[in-house]
């Protein structure tokens, strides 16, 4: 179902709403990664996201606009569902090789009691990752910045400004997975390959989100493909140590 939608370009907005939805994100991504406990991720997401949503508002953006409109719902869906079909399978064909399970082994979710597992992929990514990410990224920042230069011109600024939003969690990334760190090598000259290689790789999810968006009408859309490549992730990272400790993989 293609129900392609996007912000008309506006000629004469005012470039500072944008800047001060940076410079919030810039905040936002330095308090969660070095300031604010863990536990209090899910918290801030969610004030978050209201806040970038006020300000989407206050600029003059539509529900429609932002990919928020009820219109377009039943199409995001769809959209959405469709996604964690395809991601999941693919999770699943890449788990039938050695070199993809070990790609997928990720330590930091090792020692995770199921109870937990379920929490982080259920509760914590959609919430605290994917529902702020998308709000932000696909719905507010896309909006403003279609209305001012157009829609290709949001595509790439935003799908870049998520490369960089990837930074700081990808600082040390490269210790937890043995694949990652095979492949960059250790010490900084390991971190900064690893950092680099995530801002590339979340770059171009960007711009396949904003396709997701765009294509649908709606954030759903990119919400379910978020939600998929990471909460999926989890499981089968998790699934995969667990069959290896057991020797059956």
């Amino acid at each position: 179902m293609l129900l392609i939608s996007y912000p008309a370009q506006v000629e004469g907005l005012p470039l500072w709403p944008v800047i001060v939805v940076i410079v919030a994100l810039i905040a936002f991504n330095v308090v969660t990664n070095r300031l604010a406990p863990e536990g209090h991720h899910l918290l801030w997401a969610l004030g978050g996201s209201f806040g970038l949503l006020a300000l989407g508002i206050l600029d003059g953006n539509s529900w429609t606009d932002m990919g928020l409109g009820w219109t377009y719902l039943i199409s995001g869906v769809l959209w959405g569902v469709g996604c964690v079909v395809l991601v999941t399978a693919g999770y699943l064909i890449a788990a039938s090789f050695r070199r993809g399970r070990d790609a997928m082994q990720d330590e930091r979710v090792a020692e995770l009691s199921g109870p937990r597992l379920m929490f982080k992929a259920l509760v914590q990514v959609p919430f605290a990752i994917v529902l702020f990410e998308e709000i932000a990224f696909r719905a507010v920042l896309f909006s403003m910045l279609a209305r001012r230069f157009g829609v290709v011109w949001a595509v790439v600024i935003s799908a870049v400004l998520f490369g960089l939003w990837h930074i700081l969690p990808s600082i040390g990334s490269h210790e937890h997975s043995a694949a990652l760190g095979s492949v960059v090598g250790e010490g900084r000259r390991g971190n900064v390959l690893a950092v680099v290689l995530s801002v590339l790789a979340t770059t171009i999810a960007g711009v396949i989100f904003a396709g997701l968006r765009i294509v649908s009408g709606s954030v759903i859309a990119p919400m379910g493909s978020h939600w998929a490549t990471n909460g999926m992730g989890y499981f089968f990272s998790w699934t995969i140590i667990r069959w290896r400790r057991r020797g059956r993989a």
